[in-house]
C-alpha cells in the first residue's frame, strides 16, 4: 500500500490494512522509506535492538537519519558504541541531539541530581522534550521496541498511531525476541555496547541503568528504585 498514513490524516482502518499486509521487518522498513522517503528519522538508543535495526534500516538506504538523545549521562561504554557505528556506517547521518538546558543550567534550575529527586522531570528535559524537536521535522519515526521487552510493550504493531509526539511510529522489530538479536549480531559480527555482557539488557542513563537478574524483565534494572520503567517516549 503506497498511501501515506500520517497523524493528520489517520485511519484505523488503512493502519489494520497495513500491519495485515506488510509481512516482516524488511518489508515494513521498505515500505517506510518508500513512503515517507526523507520525512522519517531513527531515534536510536543504541542497545542490542538498536545495533540490529541500524544494521537492517543502512540496507534500505544507507544515508538514513539516526538520531540520539544525548543526554551527557550516558555510559562511556554507550558513546565508545556510537563512535564504531559510525566508522561501520559512515553514510549514515547520525546526529547527537542534545537537550536545551546544560547539566550545569538544569542543577541550576532544578537541584542538583535531578535524576534521584524527580526522574521524570529529567526525561522529559533531556530526552522528551528534544525528541518533540527533532520529530516536529518528519512524518514517522522508527523505534526498535519489541512485544516480549515488557507488558507495556507487547501490544506494540508495526504501524502505530504515535499521541506523545502526533507522528506515526513504526517498529520493525515487534516479533523478534532477544535470542534473534543477539543470533543477529553474532551471526553479522556487529559491534554492541559491552554492557550487555555484564547482565544490562535495556541501557540508559549510567544514573538510572542497574543490570537484571536472570530471568527479570529487561527494564527492570531502568530506574529500579522508582514507579517507572519507561522513559515517556513510548507509552501503550
Amino acid at each position: 500500500m503506497k498511501k501515506k498514513l500520517t497523524y493528520e490524516n489517520w485511519d484505523d482502518q488503512v493502519q489494520d490494512q497495513l500491519n495485515q499486509e506488510l509481512k516482516d521487518f524488511m518489508d515494513v522498513i521498505k515500505w517506510a522509506y518508500n513512503v515517507y522517503e526523507d520525512k522519517i528519522v531513527y531515534s536510536c538508543s543504541f542497545g542490542a535492538e538498536g545495533i540490529v535495526l541500524i544494521d537492517l534500516i543502512s540496507k534500505v538506504n544507507p544515508r538514513a537519519k539516526i538520531i540520539f538523545l544525548d543526554t551527557h549521562l550516558h555510559f562511556n561504554e554507550t558513546y565508545k558504541l556510537i563512535e564504531k557505528i559510525k566508522n561501520k556506517y559512515p553514510k549514515l547521518k547520525i546526529k547527537m541531539v542534545e537537550p536545551s538546558l546544560s547539566l550545569q543550567q538544569q542543577a541550576k534550575d532544578h537541584g542538583e541530581s535531578l535524576w534521584e529527586r524527580n526522574p521524570n522531570m529529567c526525561c522529559h528535559i533531556r530526552k522528551i522534550k528534544p525528541l518533540e524537536e527533532e520529530l516536529s521535522k518528519v512524518d514517522a519515526w522508527f523505534s526498535g521496541l519489541r512485544r516480549e521487552q515488557s507488558l507495556e510493550r507487547s501490544k506494540t504493531e508495526y504501524v502505530n498511531r504515535d499521541d506523545k509526539f502526533q507522528r506515526v511510529k513504526i517498529c520493525p522489530l515487534i516479533h523478534w525476541t532477544w535470542e534473534d538479536i543477539w543470533d543477529y549480531i553474532t551471526l553479522n559480527n556487529l559491534p554492541y555496547n559491552e554492557l550487555h555482557d555484564l547482565n544490562y539488557p535495556s541501557i540508559g542513563c549510567a544514573m538510572c541503568t542497574l543490570p537484571v537478574p536472570d530471568g527479570k524483565d529487561s527494564r527492570s534494572g531502568r530506574w529500579a528504585n522508582f514507579n517507572k520503567n519507561e522513559c515517556g517516549l513510548h507509552q501503550a
